[in-house]
């Protein structure tokens, strides 16, 4: 089973979310309902980053290198902003 690591883009501040998951369209649909109370307040998103992983353990490890490059260059050069 293939794990994504996403970036999301609220809409509503221009703000950015990193996570991971099984199945990214999914994931986005859950965070666009406002299930996820970290992001409720920041709806809509929109996917503007998103990578494969052959294990859920590449896909955390990846997820956590994104978070901590947020906000600089280096990570954005690698989502391509």
């Amino acid at each position: 089973m293939s794990y994504f690591v996403y970036v999301l883009k609220s809409q509503k501040d221009n703000k950015h979310y990193i996570g991971s998951t099984s199945n990214v369209n999914k994931r986005l649909a859950f965070h666009n309902a406002g299930l996820q109370r970290s992001t409720r307040s920041r709806i809509p998103f929109v996917l503007i980053y998103y990578d494969e992983m052959e294990t859920k353990q590449e896909a955390l490890e990846r997820e956590l290198y994104l978070k901590s490059l947020k906000g600089g260059n280096a990570f954005k050069k690698i989502i391509g902003i």
